[in-house]
């Protein structure tokens, strides 16, 4: 029985170890090497002893034999203890103090900082048009461009064979040329830089100025296009037309031989065109899914390759297009069905920047003059127009109202009100980018040194 117990006993006490052991192992794995200590030794420079005298000497009289005393009494007692810091319970300290924390600013700094630089509101971009116009016989081509705003204030759009103009001054609507069935219909509208002038390209290859403050003919150019000519862009006195034949025309419109210079490399229709503000680079986009950048100091119609940069990424047409005001050398572009990417390009290296998949044909692009923003108008299946944030290219806002693909957009003088014509026939206004900006006063000159005296003696 003894030596059963025994045996038993000793497996017990073996088991119970072995039973302890995957404990402590794991104890080991969580704690280091310097926590796993056999003993706790105070550290003397962290020990408040004149606390621990009281403590151990006068604090227990209290607790052990507590007086009889008012509650006032105890009252100022605790809180003569709490202003003291006598509540604590422990006398030995087993670690340093907390170092006290080190400002490397001024309090003052970020508060002087946060008012000098007051936060902007955040603007509110209504949901829905402000304005809506009936548009009928609105051609549903995209390849053309039917839409444009003049500086003077003054909105073209092209409806069938008949160029209308609305004054967004006061609202007013006047017929400015109907052209004959066999000319028409009218395929392209573009307002010089002045305003007053405008030009209108035909479905027969030609192109019409017109002086819309007389309603009278100015000239027409022939010659230089073979098909419909369905894109224009203005570059001072000089008019670029693209045309159906894949060609591009530099017109001096000042002289009688207007063709001045012709750019060859699209295979297909001209749909897009765009100076830069600068008026050094031409961007064209055309049906052939081809982006070219033409660089008007080096093109020259006697060189087998005019463009400065021939860029392939866009897999269908290129109509959208949209230099950035705030940075000269970015350009925007847009394809239609078959690619749906807004692509942003360095016009100097003809390098891709950035691709994003809007979802669906991109039909027009627009920049905000003020803010650093993106507009963009589309078709199947929202037929929207959607706000972008660059360069993040967030969705800021998405407009809808369109029942059917919105072909063209155009920007007031002031950048503030875009206007979008769609396949539905309406032509409806947005105030997407906001009020115009105040002036800001101009500077004051510094006077020159002692400009107040008249002599130095």
């Amino acid at each position: 029985m003894d030596a059963g117990s025994l045996n038993s006993s000793s497996s017990s006490s073996y088991l119970n170890a072995q039973s302890r052991w995957p404990l402590r192992d794991q104890f080991h794995q969580k704690k280091s090497s310097k926590e796993n200590l056999d003993r706790f030794i105070p550290n003397r420079s962290a020990i408040d002893f004149d606390y621990a005298h009281y403590m151990l000497m006068e604090g227990r009289k209290g607790k052990e034999n507590p007086p009889a005393s008012s509650p006032s009494r105890e009252a100022y007692r605790k809180h003569l203890a709490e202003t003291f810091n006598m509540n604590r319970t422990r006398i030995l300290a087993f670690k340093n103090k907390p170092p006290a924390p080190v400002e490397l600013f001024p309090p003052h700094f970020f508060s002087s900082q946060q008012q000098d630089k007051p936060t902007k509101p955040k603007r509110s971009i209504p949901q829905t048009s402000e304005r809506t116009l009936d548009a009928p016989d609105l051609v549903d081509d995209y390849y053309l461009n039917l839409l444009d705003w003049g500086s003077c204030n003054v909105l073209a759009i092209a409806l069938g064979n008949t160029v209308y103009l609305w004054d967004a001054s006061n609202g007013s609507t006047s017929e400015l040329v109907t052209v004959d069935e066999e000319n028409g219909p009218i395929t392209s509208v573009s307002w010089a830089p002045d305003g007053q002038h405008i030009a209108i390209g035909l479905n027969n290859s030609e192109v019409q100025l017109w002086d819309s403050t007389s309603n009278k003919q100015l000239r027409t150019l022939k010659g230089g296009h073979r098909l419909r000519v369905g894109s224009l862009a203005w570059n001072n006195h000089i008019l670029t037309t693209g045309g159906m034949d894949s060609l591009i025309i530099n017109n001096d419109v000042r002289v009688r031989s207007h063709i001045v210079e012709t750019y060859r490399g699209h295979e297909q229709e001209v749909c897009g065109l765009k100076w830069s503000p600068s008026g050094q680079q031409l961007a064209s986009g055309g049906n052939d899914n081809l982006l070219f950048i033409w660089d008007r100091s080096t093109a020259s119609s006697n060189s087998p390759t005019q463009w400065a940069h021939r860029l392939e990424d866009h897999t269908s047409a290129v109509k959208a297009l949209a230099w950035c005001p705030f940075q000269s050398n970015l350009l925007a572009s847009g394809g239609g069905g078959g690619d749906r990417c807004i692509k942003f390009w360095n016009t100097h290296t003809g390098a891709c920047l950035n691709s994003v998949d809007t979802g669906s044909q991109v039909c027009s692009l627009l920049w905000n003059k003020n803010e650093r923003e993106l507009l963009s108008s589309h078709g199947f299946t929202q037929n929207q127009l959607t706000l972008w944030k660059y360069p993040s290219m967030v969705k800021m806002a998405e407009l809808t109202g369109h029942t059917s693909r919105v072909l063209f957009m155009a920007q007031s003088p002031d950048g503030c009100t875009v206007a979008s014509a769609a396949a539905d026939e309406t032509l409806k206004f947005w105030n997407v980018f906001g009020a115009p900006q105040a002036a800001k006063p101009a500077p004051k000159a510094n006077p020159e040194p002692f400009s107040h005296v008249n002599r130095i003696r």
